[in-house]
């Protein structure tokens, strides 16, 4: 194909790329960044289409091209280069996922401390936990009201006391982190 006859061709077919290239982009200015581009490409490069081939398939197949390595290109620059040791915040982007797994840790343990309390005042206290008012407690352990009510303090205070014990820097450790 001569050289007069490949750029006939190609400026008949200017119009279908122009709107292709637009129906890819979505943008006039990046539609006529991919035209510019096709065309530059189909000029270099004409010597490898053959005669006879459907020439509209082999250019808008340039530009299809073109267009998913621009693509690819781009994804590839939004990507997060992450240099910490564990690659943790490879890609999170401003995602973040929580994990709950340190304040499961802590609730089994809390568990395990209340397991721990004397019944007298365990009792009264995982009653009141779980919903039952403190004369319903003292009705049911058949107790003066007065008696549960102090129960239910000791044990939040012993509590206090285990947990001061066992996370006691819990809190500072989390504000210096933070800083």
């Amino acid at each position: 194909m001569s050289t007069t006859e490949f750029d006939s061709r190609f400026d008949q077919m200017s119009s279908l790329l122009h709107s292709f290239a637009y129906n890819l982009t979505k943008n006039v200015e990046d539609a006529r960044d991919l035209f510019q581009e096709t065309a530059y490409r189909a000029l270099t490069n004409r010597e490898k289409f053959r005669p006879g081939t459907n020439f509209k398939a082999w250019v808008f197949t340039i530009m299809k091209n073109i267009f998913i390595n621009n693509y690819r290109k781009k994804a590839k620059a939004n990507t997060i280069m992450d240099s910490t040791d564990n690659l943790f915040y490879l890609n999170s982007g401003s995602v973040t996922i929580s994990n709950r797994a340190e304040s499961n840790i802590m609730m089994k343990e809390l568990a395990r401390m209340i397991e721990g309390l004397d019944d007298s005042i365990k009792i009264p206290f995982l009653m009141h936990y779980h919903g039952f008012k403190y004369q319903e407690i003292a009705g049911h352990l058949e107790l003066p009201l007065g008696t549960v009510k102090s129960r239910i303090f000791f044990a939040r205070k012993e509590l206090k006391e285990l947990i001061g014990k066992r996370y006691g820097n819990l809190a500072e450790l989390r504000e210096k982190a933070e800083r």
